[in-house]
């Protein structure tokens, strides 16, 4: 059967690595139709936005999308592209996998851990107040009203996070079913809630709901966030599945990344009830736009986590394990998995991808 497929390049290093993985998708066997629409900030020249509707439209009507890298904003503009999308189309679920290959420099050995991340909600909600304005004035009036111990410095920007009991039960029960196809052991919930007892706090309490739903299968626990950092540090090993409100999940996912080696080979997938995006964690880099240096390892892991979506498990074992082949070997890697970032015989993104391709048909 084809698998019709939304394509979204994206800007920067993003249509390089892009075209990496639509080769090596299309080295494992499957039929796929690719349908390519463009978002970023290429595109926002010619629309006067950076996420044209098209793009929406074709994600909601084939049902699963891969998108490179886009470029986001930093305190001005347009929020972020990749926030957009999840909350358009309410892929709820944020699953990053951090897993350790051998051939990756990394100072340890046999992480393997899937990071579960709620999507829509907490500080990411995107409900602020700017400095100065008459709604934030007024909010202020407003909540010292209803709270008079509350305390403000003089002229505050405000950020207001939203936790659910909703949001946090359909994202720890995708924890525990992402343990469960997985073969984990244990989901350990991340929060804040000695301090923010009623949001995070909220969150807990519903994961200790839904837990209960799974005992004798999966093991459960919970970690305050801080804690969580030091132990991943000192102990990864202990930790299986994390699930987390949407700030932690974004920085513990980066963390826990650094454990395995970076950013660079660190897919991800957003996952909703009627449709899956599937991305790099890492962002465009645009000083390396055009210069086939990039890293493709996080694309294309992210393509193998496409693929095990579809059903397709044969050919996602195949390019995982083509991928992993590449790195432990070491010599047709891009110049950031060389042992010295400077090795003339470092090689570009799309070499990087013929050596994968070659590996999955037992070239060497």
């Amino acid at each position: 059967m084809k698998r019709r497929i939304t394509l979204i390049p994206g800007d920067g290093i993003g249509p390089e690595v892009a075209l990496a993985t639509q080769r090596c998708v299309e080295a494992t066997g499957i039929s796929v139709e690719w349908e390519t629409v463009h978002a970023g900030s290429d595109i926002m020249e010619k629309k006067g936005t950076p996420l044209p509707e098209e793009v929406l439209e074709s994600v909601r009507r084939n049902k699963i999308a891969i998108k490179g890298p886009v470029t986001t904003p930093v305190g001005t503009g347009f929020r972020s592209v990749n926030v957009a999308l999840r909350k358009e189309l309410d892929l709820y679920a944020c699953l990053r996998p951090c897993k350790g290959y051998p051939g990756v420099r990394s100072r340890y050995e046999g992480v393997d851990l899937i990071i579960v991340r709620e999507n829509t909600e907490d500080l990411y909600a995107g409900i602020e107040f700017e400095r100065g304005a008459k709604e934030t004035k007024e909010l202020v009036e407003k909540i010292l009203a209803l709270n008079p111990k509350a305390k403000f410095n003089p002229d505050p920007a405000i950020s207001i996070k939203p936790i659910s009991k909703k949001a946090s039960e359909r994202i720890v029960r995708f924890a525990f079913e992402t343990a469960l196809k997985n073969h984990r052991k244990k989901v350990t919930a991340v929060h804040k809630a000695n301090i923010m007892k009623c949001t995070d706090g909220l969150f807990l309490e519903t994961a200790r709901e839904v837990a209960r739903g799974y005992e004798g299968r999966i093991q459960f626990e919970d970690r305050i966030v801080d804690n969580m950092c030091m132990q991943l540090v000192q102990r990864p090993g202990d930790y299986d599945v994390l699930v987390l409100p949407n700030l932690y999940g974004d920085i513990l996912s980066d963390l826990c990344a650094g454990l395995v080696g970076g950013l660079g080979v660190a897919p991800g997938a957003n996952i909703g009830d009627d449709c899956a995006l599937f991305e790099a964690t890492h962002g465009s880099a645009p000083k390396y736009k055009g210069l086939n240096k990039a890293n493709p390892t996080a694309m294309i892991l992210s393509g193998v986590l496409m693929l095990r979506y579809l059903g397709e498990e044969k050919a996602a074992d195949r390019l995982e394990g083509a991928v992993a082949k590449v790195i432990r070997e070491g010599r047709q890697v891009t110049y950031d998995l060389k042992p010295d970032k400077n090795d003339p015989t470092a090689v570009g993104t799309s070499q990087m991808a013929d050596a994968i391709i070659a590996a999955m048909n037992g070239q060497s």
